[in-house]
């Protein structure tokens, strides 16, 4: 198993994430430190590992209030803060719960991660924020 690289801030997300406004606070606030420089790691435990299933493709299902828009997935939407910082974002679900809820099959750009190296990440991270319910 790779080592967990030192980070400037470890964003765990818990919890069901299309309940709440968790989605875009997760992704707002991981754009936002990216464009100032800082280092990420992003780990997502419950429901949030469906964030990034392969199952969600490009994009959203249409929407009949604006048919011809498209609209990415989150998935889509990781894999592209990832792409655009190279080096600085990595991406973690816990596999535990991704297995559990039949989300185990993950874009590639996302790591698969025993529950029990939760503590590793906290470790190799300056600050850790933590964002649904734990």
């Amino acid at each position: 198993m790779a080592p967990v690289p030192r980070t400037d801030v470890l964003l765990a997300v818990f919890g069901g994430p299309h309940r709440t406004d968790l989605v875009s606070t997760t992704f707002r606030l991981a754009h936002a430190l990216l464009d100032r420089g800082a280092t990420l790691q992003v780990w997502t435990c419950g429901d949030a590992t469906g964030l990034t299933r392969r199952s969600l493709g490009d994009s959203k299902p249409r929407n009949v209030v604006d048919w011809t828009r498209d609209h990415p997935s989150t998935a889509a939407v990781a894999r592209g803060l990832i792409a655009d910082h190279p080096g600085r974002l990595h991406w973690y679900v816990c596999r535990f719960c991704s297995d559990e809820r039949g989300m185990g099959d993950q874009i590639p750009e996302v790591r698969r991660r025993p529950p029990f190296t939760f503590h590793e990440h906290t470790q190799a991270a300056g600050k850790a924020l933590t964002l649904g319910v734990c």
